[in-house]
């Protein structure tokens, strides 16, 4: 049986850091306020002029690195974002002109922060069925460009920052290793508790003087709502995977959960009874980067030497939509 394991991983985040003091110049805020309800302590925010495509090509490089192979030898590639360089086209078209591949296929996946492990599913099904050998999967967002940094949009900005992830997924003969159990969801009368209003299409024209005076342009969000499903909905992943891998929770080594609100992670661990320590973390660094956060956490636990070859890894992811997934891997 053919499997899909991850050949290579890389990441990158812009050197600029952004502190909740930083934040508090610009609105009515704090930084025991912000860590306080989310864990957040600072940020990353890309400069002026850095697009999406541009993290994620640093990201991807240094995955290709990890792998030992070159732009060449993808086959294919699946870009998770909501922060897309430009409405349309795709993201991985722009991704896939810098890296100098031409005719690879590409794939932008708007899942927000289940669009890595949606891509990851997916990627993992295209190899499993023969389609292809290498699958590029990237997740990366540049948030700070779409932000409201005033005090109506601070509860919002305060959590989420830049950064990219990236793997390369490779074919392999090994049945025990790569990805093993994938779980998928989304439930739609949810849509908009967590939204940006301003590109709904139906309108002539969808955007407007109006749209700027109203706050459209920016995303809004019902936070109590959000938190309330994701502790639920990530609790429910964690025990279907188990049970369905056959797996005792003492067997996975490390549970790497999308890193929204550092509050959100450490009630689904104690609702199940796992401890703290096993659920990694890294929102305190580098806060909500939806798409970029589990390859991003990924990428930096494996150089820390967190996990070796043959561990098991139980990922999961909330966010908008709302959609929510599950992957266990054995690496």
């Amino acid at each position: 049986m053919t499997r899909s394991v991850i050949a290579g991983i890389g990441s990158y985040v812009p050197p600029r850091v952004v502190t909740n003091d930083d934040l508090a110049k610009l609105m009515t805020t704090s930084d025991e306020w912000i860590r306080t309800r989310s864990g957040i302590e600072e940020r990353r925010f890309a400069d002026e002029g850095v697009y999406c495509s541009d993290l994620a090509l640093q990201a991807t490089r240094n995955a290709l690195t990890d792998a030992g192979l070159e732009p060449e030898d993808l086959d294919f590639i699946i870009f998770a974002t909501l922060s897309p360089d430009h409405h349309f086209p795709g993201t991985g078209c722009f991704l896939q002109a810098k890296l100098g591949v031409p005719g690879i296929g590409c794939l932008d996946i708007r899942n927000q922060c289940t669009g890595f492990l949606y891509g990851l599913a997916l990627g993992d099904a295209l190899i499993r069925a023969g389609t292809y050998r290498r699958v590029l999967v990237v997740g990366s967002e540049v948030h700070s460009s779409a932000l409201n940094f005033t005090d109506e949009g601070r509860d919002v900005s305060v959590l989420f920052g830049d950064a990219a992830g990236a793997v390369v997924l490779a074919a392999s003969p090994e049945e025990h290793r790569g990805v093993l159990y994938s779980e998928l969801h989304a439930d739609g009368r949810f849509a908009k508790v967590l939204c940006m209003d301003v590109w709904d299409i139906s309108r002539k024209p969808f955007m407007s003087h109006e749209s700027l005076a109203t706050g459209e342009i920016w995303p809004h969000m019902d936070g109590k709502t959000v938190f309330k499903h994701a502790v639920t909905r990530m609790a429910e992943l964690i025990t279907n995977a188990l049970a369905h891998c056959r797996l005792q929770p003492e067997a996975i080594k490390y549970f790497i959960a999308h890193q929204a609100n550092l509050r959100i992670n450490q009630l689904v661990a104690d609702r199940l009874g796992l401890p703290q320590e096993k659920f990694l973390n890294n929102i305190q660094k580098f806060g909500n980067t939806t798409a970029a956060s589990i390859p991003l956490l990924l990428d930096q636990s494996y150089r820390q030497g967190k996990f070796q070859q043959g561990d098991l890894l139980l990922m999961v992811a909330f966010g908008s939509g709302f959609t929510w997934a599950s992957t266990v891997m054995r690496w």
